[in-house]
């Protein structure tokens, strides 16, 4: 895999990789359970702020150090506006018009706009195995979160579809989920600039703090009973959202992300709604029709083209080479066999002459 290197000094590498993604899944379906009883920019603000409090604590206990100087806040402050203020603003706004099986998959169509960011700002190789496996990724999060017979026709009779249902799907959430997931995009790349000036995990505490606040402050002018109508069952779930679903898979992700290849670690992004969806399927009672479940079977073959394109390219590569040798080999030992053919030399006897 292609983040093996930043991942090989931790313990149990590579479920501390598909963790973060396992673990937004999940809470993206605890926080469905939990909108009807509280407002979207509240539960936001919940999402961030205590994690990023958590973050910061165990921070200290690894005595990593605090941000200083004004180039690393000004960083750390644009990372809490786009990952933190947008990027959770726009997730819980849509939360309310989407089921968590689709609005995981409108947010997770964010690698290809990160791939698109490495190879432009890091110039990352992404290859034909990674653009095929991107490609492969979004048709496959398409069959999950497209409805069926939208599909359908658009199989049936071509691009098709109508002005009035592109307005009734922006309407209904999903243009929320795509603000969201590009949000996630140019947070995922702006932690290796913010990286450059501090720690990535102090970073991700305070960008959590900073981002969550304006959702909390927009929320007690916009909105009214944030928290009267919740339960136990509600505070658990914020409490799994928040800690599990916040503080343990973002300071997992963003530190893989500040080292290692972006494209490789946000392509295993498209793993998190297939957990939103069988999860959603347990809990919420949302049914996988059988497109969907070819979308899931085409996202997990995309993530193994992204995760092995150097693999697949390098075995690509011997293979040729050898099929040039194999092709020249013949052609060298003709060569030298004709080099070496004998030469047949006629010599003729002469008579013994005896001297007086």
């Amino acid at each position: 895999m292609q983040l093996k290197l930043s991942a090989s000094r931790l313990p149990f590498a590579p479920l501390l990789l598909i963790a973060p993604f396992f673990l937004w899944g999940t809470a993206m379906v605890a926080m469905k359970g939990v909108i009807p009883h509280t407002t979207p920019l509240f539960m936001a603000g919940v999402r961030l702020i205590p994690a990023g409090m958590l973050i910061l604590i165990a921070a200290a206990f690894m005595d990593k150090p605090q941000p200083k100087g004004w180039a690393a806040w000004l960083w750390i402050a644009l990372f809490a506006l786009v990952d933190g203020t947008l990027f959770q603003g726009f997730l819980a706004e849509g939360l309310v018009r989407t089921s968590a099986g689709l609005g995981s998959v409108m947010i997770d169509s964010q690698p290809l706009a990160v791939a698109l960011l490495s190879l432009w700002l890091f110039q990352e190789h992404i290859g034909f195995w990674g653009w095929l496996g991107l490609g492969l990724g979004v048709t496959g999060i398409s069959l999950i979160g497209l409805p069926d017979e939208w599909i359908l026709h658009f199989l049936d009779s071509g691009a098709n579809i109508t002005i009035g249902n592109w307005q009734d799907l922006f309407a209904s959430g999903e243009w929320l989920m795509l603000l969201a997931a590009l949000s996630m995009a140019v947070g995922t790349v702006l932690i290796r600039f913010v990286c450059r000036h501090t720690d990535p995990v102090t970073a991700t505490g305070w960008h959590m703090i900073l981002g969550g606040l304006p959702l909390w402050g927009v929320s007690s002018v916009v909105e009214s009973q944030q928290w009267e109508n919740l339960g136990g069952a509600d505070l658990l779930a914020l409490g799994y959202a928040t800690v599990f679903g916040s503080a343990i898979a973002y300071g997992l992700f963003f530190y893989f992300a500040s080292s290692g290849s972006l494209t490789s670690l946000s392509s295993l992004t498209f793993l998190t709604p297939i957990f939103a969806l069988l999860f959603g399927n347990l809990f919420l009672s949302e049914v996988l029709s059988p497109l969907q479940w070819i979308g899931v079977f085409l996202t997990l073959i995309s993530i193994y083209l992204i995760n092995q394109r150097d693999a697949l390219a390098a075995k690509n590569d011997t293979v040729t080479v050898g099929e040039i040798a194999n092709i020249q080999q013949p052609v060298l030992e003709a060569s030298a066999k004709k080099k070496l053919n004998p030469i047949t030399l006629a010599v003729r006897e002469s008579k013994s002459k005896i001297l007086p």
